[in-house]
């Protein structure tokens, strides 16, 4: 039994020579998908190849796909992602956006969680590719004491390419552990009331600032190659669920709100109908005042400030389009932070009551 009055000590009755433990601790890790540490080609390079290496991600045979990725990919895209991260890259504090609002959201969290748990609650963040590392983070909470660890990836519709290889990297961490600590991690919550309220009241605020209300609300996610619905990746149901949703939330009608997906890369068909070419599409139908949102993003990041707010701004104007909006991610929205802290507090029932 551990001496609860300081952070470490020995076991009772231990030895003289046995080393000290820390006080038992549960530890919560908030994961996103990651960022490069800057936007030089080399930190471009680096992050790319991680990211791009993943099998979840790109699932083409190796033999195949890695001397396309280094011989061709690798040397060109690093200047042309570069060139994006530098525009919208947070020049003051030397990061990504998408550092910054995840620094944000895990001190707000790891507030509240406190507040209810006290100490017994150790809060931080990793991303999946670049830094800080899944491996580094949960050595970190492991040496701190943490005998359990809840893992809750910041995806709210699963995808295999998302939540799934976020998990995998978290298992591969604790095959490292010598004290292997006990591990939960949190399931989607694209249909969490707390969730679908945070958006909803984030749409409803940024119309209430607008002269006049959009011809309709374009919800984009994440795309990913079709083939993956077929092969039982439940991704795309998760989002057309989270859509309508937030629709019979917001007590709008069908034709005041759509599910369109973005990202797409490679050859194959991804998810449809592609937001780049629907957006042009409203446009040259008439629709020419739009709101985006990206309810797929917990944080904003390079695909909404630099591909929605700039991209795909621009294939909508091009196309007749005069008034484009974009609402940004919930980020460190209070109403966003509570969904996910009572989201952490359901999963760690039976560890902290």
């Amino acid at each position: 039994m551990l001496d609860s009055s300081q952070d470490t000590a020995r076991p009772e009755h231990a030895p003289q020579d046995h080393p000290t433990l820390s006080k038992p601790k549960v530890g919560v890790i908030f994961a996103n998908l990651g960022t490069p540490d800057h936007y030089d080609y080399w930190s471009m390079r680096r992050y790319l190849n991680e990211f791009l290496s993943d099998k979840r991600v790109i699932d083409y045979s190796a033999w195949l796909w890695q001397p396309l990725l280094q011989l061709i990919i690798l040397t060109k895209r690093p200047f042309s992602s570069g060139a994006a991260y530098k525009s919208i890259w947070n020049e003051k504090d030397g990061e990504s956006p998408l550092m910054t609002i995840t620094k944000a959201q895990t001190a707000k969290l790891a507030q509240r969680l406190g507040q209810r748990y006290g100490d017994a609650v150790m809060v931080d963040f990793s991303m999946r590719y670049g830094n800080p590392s899944t491996k580094s983070v949960v050595r970190k909470l492991s040496q701190a004491g943490c005998r359990k660890i809840l893992f809750f990836p910041l995806y709210p519709q699963y995808a295999g390419a998302t939540s799934a290889t976020a998990n995998d990297q978290f298992f591969r961490a604790l095959l490292e552990e010598k004290w292997q600590p006990a591990a939960r991690t949190a399931p989607p919550y694209f249909d969490d009331p707390g969730y679908i309220e945070a958006l909803a009241q984030s749409i409803e605020r940024s119309y209430a600032q607008l002269d006049k209300r959009p011809d309709i609300l374009v919800c984009s996610y994440h795309g990913v190659p079709q083939r993956y619905l077929t092969e039982g990746d439940p991704y795309h149901c998760h989002c057309q669920k989270t859509t309508r949703l937030l629709r019979e939330r917001l007590g709008w009608a069908d034709t005041e709100i759509t599910t369109t997906f973005q990202s797409k890369f490679g050859p194959e068909e991804w998810l449809k109908p592609y937001t780049v070419e629907e957006v042009a599409r409203l446009a040259q139908a008439g629709k020419t005042n739009i709101a985006v949102c990206a309810p797929a993003f917990s944080a904003d990041c390079i695909e909404t400030l630099e591909e929605i707010n700039e991209e795909i701004k621009e294939s909508f104007e091009h196309a007749g389009g005069k008034q484009f909006t974009y609402i940004p991610c919930l980020n460190d929205d209070d109403a966003h932070i509570a969904a996910l802290a009572q989201l952490a507090e359901a999963n760690l029932q039976g560890w902290l009551d």
